[in-house]
């Protein structure tokens, strides 16, 4: 599947972007300009069953993965891949071959698979209910440090948001090992601080397995609403960083 993509800045030097579950490429109408102005020409995708892309219904995370090799360029300088996008990066690493990689409130680990529902019915309702509130207004009511673009954005990805395509990645079984990619190619996961996702001892597991990890205090899932200084600010001093080693 080709993926509908949006684009910032031009030029050879590529960043990806990835959003997560529920969201579109519009998530980083921020980001994308910022880095456009750092040289970079940002490319966010809309992953299957989001935004303006197609539905998937079979394939699972293996699907999601050929669906982002197919609609990028090949090694790019950069990618970014918030929540489920991180996991989609993880899974493009060899294909992808990214020069650098930045993961986005991400554990990699498995989830209880005890306290998660298993049936599609189940999940489909969980995932109308949850697209049902996810509202500008509502949002300015539990999300009062976004900008309101930021509830805007998140209110028409809900919109756009194929349940069907979300149940079946769900379901699939490739979500019953998830393991942390390597971190030979230089990685940062950027958290919220705290989290609800990134606990302190995976932290520490993390940056054992050659990870840089920085949480940005007061943050929510989507790290950069409403802390897009904040973010940037860690972002390109690790990119600066990196680049030095």
């Amino acid at each position: 599947m080709r993926l509908h993509t949006r684009e910032w800045g031009s030029g050879d030097r590529v960043a990806v972007l990835v959003h997560g579950m529920m969201g579109e490429s519009r998530q980083f109408w921020e980001i994308g300009p910022a880095l456009a102005d750092r040289g970079y020409r940002a490319i966010a995708v809309d992953l299957p069953g989001h935004g303006h892309s197609g539905q998937c219904l079979d394939g699972g995370m293996s699907a999601f993965v050929d669906s982002l090799v197919e609609s990028v360029p090949p090694r790019p300088a950069l990618a970014i891949g918030q929540s489920l996008g991180g996991m989609v990066v993880a899974g493009a690493l060899e294909r992808l071959e990214p020069a650098r990689v930045v993961y986005v409130d991400i554990p990699f680990q498995p989830l209880d698979s005890d306290a998660q529902p298993r049936d599609a019915d189940t999940l489909a309702a969980l995932f109308e209910r949850a697209r049902a509130g996810r509202t500008a207004s509502r949002l300015a009511q539990t999300r009062t440090w976004w900008k309101q673009r930021d509830r805007e954005i998140e209110e028409e990805a809900a919109r756009l948001f194929d349940v069907a395509s979300a149940v079946a990645l769900e379901l699939a079984e490739e979500w019953d090992d998830i393991t942390p990619p390597t971190a030979a190619i230089p990685s940062l996961l950027i958290h919220a601080d705290p989290s609800e996702y990134v606990s302190a001892n995976r932290v520490h597991e993390l940056r054992a397995l050659g990870f840089a990890v920085h949480g940005v205090k007061g943050a929510g899932h989507s790290v950069w609403y409403g802390f897009y200084d904040e973010y940037m600010a860690v972002l390109d001093a690790w990119l600066a960083d990196s680049a030095a080693h």
